[in-house]
């Protein structure tokens, strides 16, 4: 177990105590809470060891296709780096080839490597479609997510039902209302 593994154990013991206003030992449901607790985070958060140019470095002949290629409701999860609350909902991931497309599965894989990070959907967002136009070049690129936030829904303003959308366009997308309107009704059939 490596020094940071040790030290992110006790972090979280500490969390507890504080939680639970504990001074001696841990009740018998909490004893192994820590080492399970960095257990899991190893695959909540393992979108740090991902790159998005190994996941989408299998491309295929896009034998002429031009049409856009969307993969619709995405269910994806990630945590909010403001308050270390869970946020989770649906991704509308979507591009227009020139020489090539990219396996379908591999767009889902890149927004598990960028929600598998702290992050706010902003940024999330927006990193999927810089990926997709740095790696593939598409003509154009967008990512529309829509969430529910659990800083919104358990804290704070404890609204149950807001739904946060956000998008991010480039290219085609961005330039050309008669593309986006395209997108806009393939997304919403």
């Amino acid at each position: 177990m490596s020094e940071n593994e040790l030290k992110a154990i006790e972090a979280v013991e500490t969390l507890i105590r504080y939680i639970e206003d504990i001074d001696g030992d841990l009740r018998e449901g909490l004893e192994r809470t820590p080492e399970r607790v960095i257990e899991s985070f190893k695959e909540i958060y393992s979108g740090y060891v991902d790159d998005a140019e190994e996941i989408l470095s299998a491309t295929f002949n896009s034998e002429g296709y031009d049409g856009i290629v969307l993969l619709r409701d995405v269910e994806f999860h990630s945590v909010c780096e403001h308050h270390l609350q869970p946020f989770s909902g649906k991704a509308h991931i979507a591009y227009i080839p020139v020489d090539k497309i990219v396996g379908i599965s591999k767009l889902a894989r890149l927004l598990d490597m960028h929600s598998k990070r702290l992050q706010n959907q902003e940024r999330l967002t927006e990193s999927i479609v810089q990926d997709l136009q740095r790696v593939i070049q598409p003509l154009g690129c967008a990512a529309i997510l829509e969430a529910q936030h659990g800083c919104m829904r358990c804290r704070g303003v404890s609204k149950q039902n807001a739904v946060m959308v956000t998008s991010s366009m480039r290219g085609a997308f961005f330039d050309n209302p008669h593309a986006r309107a395209e997108l806009m009704q393939l997304i919403n059939q």
